[in-house]
């Protein structure tokens, strides 16, 4: 039954997500390699609630999404929405559930056709989908944009007539319009300046109270991930490292990469002294991940197991999850000291066997 309840509070689950891109190379364009963009991440969304979903360029944040909403197809893994399973359905189920799953884009410009007027932007997909009967057509766009901060004029206006907030506005007008349950908010707010960026900030938050609607928020903008969501997700390589609620992680992050990611939000005062921490080092690859723990190679307390073991995804307190070796209960690091002595075995057989030869 507590399994029923969880699965009932949860719009959006994830499970062991993977997605691998293939290198190609060659004169016949073998696959050489694979990009492991997202490999094998796990993690809940409550209704009505928003998830934050952080870390450095190339993590794989905006793959995670895009497959979620299957714009891409998985590698491996699973993603329920409603307890439906996704990548389960055929092309015409997942057409009819296509408006209660929706994106806005990070640039409102180009994610807008310069071709179209505003309400026909708006309007196209309701028109399709059969939203609304056709005599209230009208009557419903002009609504849902007056709850975007739009007025009933800018129908007949083109995207290149409006500042860079009001095509933002547009964008989640269009998103709203088909009412969705889920939103997946791709740094919405990054291509925007600072005053412009709360004002859209407070109207997702106010579709969210009236509506009900459940985010998940891709941003690189600490702050503005502390002032929106419920959740916070930090994403390092392709790999979940830490998740928790945003008061508790912004509070006691335990992921030494989340320590650094942390250290560098800006303080509002002159007088208070910064204690930055520097990661030394780039990013891995992804095409070529280091062994074990994927943070290892620029860890300040990197250890023997983080070099070979990787570290199991373990709730460390209540609601409060994490990939560490420091966290690890005995039995864990059991296992972890196991894999350690396999890789160092497998190692020394190696050259051995290469003399043979």
């Amino acid at each position: 039954m507590a399994n029923e309840a969880s699965a009932s509070e949860n719009l959006l689950e994830v499970k062991g997500l993977v997605k691998y891109f293939p290198i190609k190379g060659g004169f016949f364009g073998r696959t050489v390699g694979q990009v492991k963009a997202v490999d094998g991440v796990t993690f809940s969304i409550r209704r009505g609630t928003t998830m934050g979903l952080v870390g450095e360029s190339g993590c794989g944040k905006s793959t995670i999404g895009r497959t979620i909403l299957r714009l891409q197809d998985k590698t491996a893994g699973e993603v329920r929405f409603n307890g439906i399973d996704i990548f389960a359905l055929s092309r015409e189920e997942l057409r009819r559930l296509r408006p209660r799953l929706q994106i806005i884009f990070q640039d409102p410009y180009s994610s807008l056709s310069p071709r179209l007027p505003v309400g026909e932007i708006i309007g196209e997909a309701v028109r399709e989908h059969g939203i609304v009967p056709a005599d209230e057509f009208d009557g419903y766009i002009t609504d849902v944009m007056h709850k975007c901060g739009l007025q009933e004029y800018h129908k007949d206006r083109y995207p290149h007539e409006f500042s860079g907030g009001q095509r933002q506005r547009i964008c989640i007008a269009r998103v709203l319009a088909l009412k969705p349950e889920f939103i997946l908010c791709d740094e919405p707010v990054s291509a925007l300046d600072v005053s412009i960026q709360a004002q859209i900030i407070n109207l997702l938050r106010e579709l969210q109270k009236d509506m009900g609607l459940t985010y998940l928020f891709i941003s690189h903008d600490l702050s503005v991930v502390e002032h929106i969501s419920d959740t916070v997700g930090v994403m390092y390589l392709g790999t979940m490292a830490e998740f928790a609620e945003t008061e508790k992680i912004f509070s006691h992050p335990l992921h030494p990469y989340t320590e650094a990611l942390f250290s560098a939000i800006p303080v509002p005062d002159p007088h208070y002294r910064m204690e930055r921490i520097v990661l030394e080092g780039s990013i891995p690859s992804p095409a070529n991940p280091p062994g074990g723990c994927k943070f290892h190679t620029r860890c300040r307390k990197c250890t023997e197991l983080c070099r070979h073991a990787v570290p199991e995804w373990t709730e460390v307190e209540p609601g409060h999850f994490c990939a560490c070796h420091l966290y690890n209960s005995a039995e864990q690091n059991a296992r972890a000291e196991a894999a350690v002595k396999a890789a160092q075995g497998s190692a020394a057989r190696k050259p051995e066997t290469e003399e043979k030869e």
